[in-house]
């Protein structure tokens, strides 16, 4: 069986923070008419125990830090199932910027009413493993 590779869990994590995005509701489309996104300022990733193809994992994200005005931090957590050994830890320093400039911005009220009632403390959450 092949190891995973490290991009792999980066895609991953891309992916299931976009789904969080629009199951708290806004999507890409919601950017585009707002012309404002969150970009990643700083990812880090810890890469704990190594997976190999067909292995279950649950994925987790959850956004833990708001400034109010124009940054904010999402976390990520991936889980073997098998055994519920933590494999990758993630973060990312978030910076709201204008899509038609790059320039960062500060946050409309859209993204303020639906991601500030979604942030979790950091302590809350399981941090054994």
């Amino acid at each position: 069986m092949q190891h995973t590779n490290n991009a792999v869990y980066v895609r991953w994590c891309e992916h299931i923070a976009w789904h969080h995005s629009a199951s708290l509701g806004l999507d890409l489309d919601d950017y585009r008419r707002l012309d404002r996104a969150m970009a990643i300022r700083r990812g880090e990733y810890d890469y704990l125990l190594p997976t190999r193809a067909g292995e279950a994992l649950t994925l987790a994200t959850w956004l833990c830090a708001s400034d109010g005005r124009s940054s904010m931090e999402r976390r990520f957590q991936l889980v073997r199932d098998s055994d519920g050994a933590t494999v990758v830890r993630g973060r990312w320093e978030l910076i709201c910027i204008e899509l038609s400039s790059g320039r960062a911005r500060r946050l409309p009220p859209e993204f303020l009413a639906v991601y500030e009632p979604a942030i979790v403390a950091a302590g809350a959450l399981r941090a054994d493993d």
